[in-house]
């Protein structure tokens, strides 16, 4: 067996704290987070066991996507603070030993970006390839329609949701895979490919240690921008993702990407690759014999508990999922071509998806909240790979009420998808008032809202994230729920995080062990074992409130050479295991190592 590796690179060994930078710290009163408050923080980063931020985007936007429509590449928005703010922040970070990840979106622009101001001046204009446009298509009866069936990933509605917009200067449409104010950038143009290595570098030179690639893995679409398939006949557009997600070319452009960028500095590089569950595709943007990315997100697991339409799954709406498939898309990824070098990104919660306790644990009471919290950091702490940890996670934040009406819900995903149902049941019912609850319904389950409220800092007004009004309503919990609250308190998830990550670093099988599954058929149990070297970790997880008695079958191990290192009702050293049998409490975790 071969020994543990002892020159892991930085990036594989570091913990990644995702930082949404509106919700996070408000220093000056005016209700939005800034970077003056992430840099006022760093130490309760540096304590928890953070090695790495990453920030959302916090250039100059008009903030119709918070942010991931960017009207200014080289520039901070005023909302957060000046380009001086930043530097002052990196000084800080790195100075604790830290380092600095930003969000790089370079599928799209603003619409307000001076690139694609000039580019609709007129179809003469220098910049006008710098973007994707198309003449219209007229039907059998002379009206104007888009140039294809593609449908928005962000759907206003019904007849409004076609991912191609008028402009009725110039006489042709515009491609926007998300918004209207997103218009996609064309990277088939070299000259836009060398104005995105100009402002990586104008980053990277300026002390920034890596980036998170928003969805990445569409730069590319189809040759001729073909109709998509229809999948949904009575919806005029049509989910496109099988024509723009990993396109002809996408590879072509992150090769070069690494060979004039990425390349030329240690870097951390992380990309968002949506639309995308197969592993083969995914590798191919991993595997380092490629010389593309260190790793990428990939979304099985986030999209378990949302139906398809189609390809592509349906986010808001909330599908009951199984143990089982979560073993298998876990088990798939931590054995998927570790002989070739694949490395994961590891997460269970970001920006994009609510809470993990209240969608994969129990958040029904704080007790459950608890337990479930840290057996849920366990899952994810004891996979293979780098960790990604999303603000407040570590405090086992949970989603806002249910009680909370449509008003609270501030993102443009939900506001759409509210709309396009709401016009739809209206029309329907021939004007009168319909029921939206079930709509409701899905939203506090599974709305990118949950992950954006405000930061929970203290009991005091507004969790102490704001000293005015903020610009999201504050989760009603916060008052006992608080990072101060936990960090006194030794038997808190936030402790048990901090634990946990700081046996993750002390043990390198945590990070790069190979990975067996024990009774996959259970269908309350998660078990399994790490090895590297003679290093043996044995991890048990109950994904319920019920005890468990489970028989654990594994003749290569020794059950008495294994300790407790740590679980979420037991010491160390406590619970030895007995012939394999083990009394698992309800969403009880335990990670044993070989001693």
């Amino acid at each position: 067996m071969a020994a543990p590796p002892t020159d892991l690179p930085w990036w594989k060994t570091a913990v990644i704290y995702q930082i949404y930078p509106i919700s996070f710290f408000d220093s000056n009163g005016d209700g939005i987070g800034d970077l003056n408050g992430i840099a006022s923080k760093l130490d309760y980063l540096k304590d928890l066991g953070v090695d790495v931020l990453w920030l959302s985007p916090i250039y100059r936007s008009p903030l119709a996507d918070m942010g991931y429509d960017i009207s200014d590449y080289q520039n901070i928005d005023s909302r957060y603070g000046t380009l001086e703010d930043w530097d002052n922040l990196l000084k800080g970070v790195h100075e604790r030993g830290m380092k600095l990840m930003m969000d790089l979106v370079v599928n799209h622009s603003s619409d307000e970006h001076d690139w694609f101001m000039q580019s609709r001046l007129d179809d003469s204009n220098p910049k006008r390839d710098w973007y994707i446009w198309r003449p219209p298509r007229y039907d059998p009866s002379g009206r104007r329609q888009p140039p294809n069936n593609w449908k928005a990933v962000f759907q206003v509605s019904l007849v409004a949701g076609s991912a191609w917009e008028y402009d009725e200067k110039t006489s042709e449409y515009y491609l926007h895979l998300y918004l209207t104010k997103q218009p996609d950038l064309n990277w088939d143009n070299i000259e836009v490919r060398d104005a995105v290595w100009n402002l990586m570098k104008f980053w990277l030179d300026r002390g920034c240690d890596g980036f998170r690639m928003d969805v990445i893995n569409i730069i590319s679409k189809a040759e001729g921008l073909p109709d998509a398939p229809v999948t949904v006949p009575e919806e005029p557009y049509q989910h496109a993702s099988i024509h723009f997600a990993n396109g002809p070319r996408v590879h072509e452009y992150l090769r070069e990407m690494n060979e004039k960028v990425l390349s030329k500095y240690d870097l951390i590089t992380v990309g968002e690759t949506p639309f995308t569950h197969d592993t083969e595709e995914l590798a191919a943007y991993v595997l380092p014999k490629n010389k593309e990315l260190n790793m990428v997100f990939q979304f099985e697991l986030m999209d378990i508990d949302s139906p398809l339409e189609g390809e592509d799954a349906v986010p808001l709406i909330y599908k009951p999922w199984k143990l089982s498939d979560l073993k298998d898309i876990v088990r798939r990824w931590q054995t998927f071509k570790r002989d070739e070098g694949f490395w994961n990104a590891v997460f269970t919660e970001n920006h994009d998806h609510a809470r993990s306790v209240s969608r994969f644990g129990d958040d029904s009471t704080d007790e459950w909240r608890a337990r479930s919290a840290k057996m849920l950091a366990l899952l994810q702490v004891t996979q293979g790979g780098t960790q990604f940890v999303f603000q407040g996670q570590e405090l086992g934040l949970k989603n806002f009420p249910r009680t909370w009406g449509i008003e609270e819900y501030k993102d443009i995903a939900s506001q759409n998808y509210w709309n396009k149902i709401l016009s739809k049941r209206t029309s329907e019912s021939g004007g009168a008032e319909v029921d939206m609850s079930d709509v409701l319904d899905g939203f506090a389950k599974k709305a990118r809202d949950h992950a954006r409220v405000p930061m929970q800092w203290n009991a005091s007004s507004n969790a102490g994230f704001t000293t005015g009004t903020p610009w999201m309503r504050v989760n009603e919990d916060y008052e006992v729920w608080n990072a101060e609250n936990q960090v006194e308190d030794e038997n808190s998830v936030r402790a048990f995080w901090r634990k946990l990550l700081k046996i993750r670093k002390d043990n390198v099988v945590l990070m790069a062990g190979d990975f067996v599954e024990l009774v996959h058929d259970h269908e309350r149990i998660f078990a399994f074992v790490r090895r590297l070297g003679d290093q043996v970790a044995l991890v048990v997880l109950n994904f319920g409130n019920e005890d468990v008695i489970i028989q654990l079958d594994s003749p290569t191990l020794s059950w008495s050479s294994l300790q407790l290192e740590i679980g979420n009702y037991h010491n160390k050293g406590e619970v030895p295991i007995a012939d394999g049998t083990l009394e698992m409490k309800g969403f009880e975790g335990r990670l044993y190592l070989f001693r």
